[in-house]
């Protein structure tokens, strides 16, 4: 599956944007998918994930309460609404897929990763 995270931009700090993943080339409703991020000299932190009937999702602590992931099926597209950011939020974020569950905050657990989409956060 091909996978391709947009919506990044420059924000300043309590300000709001919504990520967007489109999926292509396979089954979108077999994966869970992940969004990850990762800033300069920094490795790749997981974000949040979704299972793949979109009942289910699990946050990273220091997101919890301001990002919300969500999915259409019927639109083979991911989501990531990211309200409240703050200056660490900035980073290139990443969308992957895994057949694996709920409960995959590993990089190494997903099979696919989208080119990233840059989030800059002004203070």
């Amino acid at each position: 599956v091909q996978l391709q995270a947009s919506g990044g931009g420059l924000v300043q700090t309590g300000g709001s944007l919504r990520l967007s993943c489109a999926a292509s080339g396979g089954n979108f409703r077999r994966y869970s998918l992940g969004w990850f991020r990762q800033a300069p000299g920094e490795g790749r932190e997981f974000v949040a994930q979704i299972n793949r009937s979109g009942s289910g999702t699990l946050y990273a602590d220091s997101v919890k309460g301001r990002f919300t992931v969500s999915r259409d099926n019927a639109e083979n597209t991911m989501y990531l609404q990211m309200n409240s950011l703050k200056p660490e939020d900035a980073a290139v974020y990443y969308c992957a897929a895994t057949i694996n569950g709920l409960g995959s905050v590993n990089y190494y657990e997903y099979t696919y990763y989208g080119p990233g989409t840059q989030v800059t956060v002004s203070s």
